[in-house]
């Protein structure tokens, strides 16, 4: 099959301490939302084993499946839902790229 391109976004969200904890709750009207989308591959949520403050989001999208997240509603209200949580902007890296999703990473193969 050929590849196709495909959406990777990746967010880092600074989550103010007092809320952190909550901060998962409050995402999962977002999360089902986006994981129900037709061109949603995957949507992600981590949490920084460093900084407990900290989230990563880790998003796949089809090409066409990235435009209709972000003009979404459940994209616009799940934003405004974040933002009280927020300690200060966060950071993100979009790219389109080649391929159709993960693979596996051979360095560390199971038999």
């Amino acid at each position: 099959m050929k590849d196709t391109p495909v959406q990777i976004v990746n967010v880092r969200f600074y989550v103010k301490p007092e809320l952190a904890d909550e901060f998962p709750s409050a995402l999962t009207e977002l999360t089902e939302a986006t994981r129900n989308e037709p061109g949603n591959l995957w949507y992600h949520w981590s949490r920084s084993i460093d900084d407990p403050n900290e989230y990563v989001v880790l998003e796949g999208y089809t090409d066409d499946g990235f435009m209709a997240h972000a003009t979404s509603e459940h994209f616009r209200t799940g934003g405004a839902l974040i933002q009280p949580f927020l300690s200060r902007t966060p950071d993100i890296i979009a790219r389109q790229v080649e391929g159709e999703g993960w693979d596996q990473l051979s360095v560390l193969a199971v038999d």
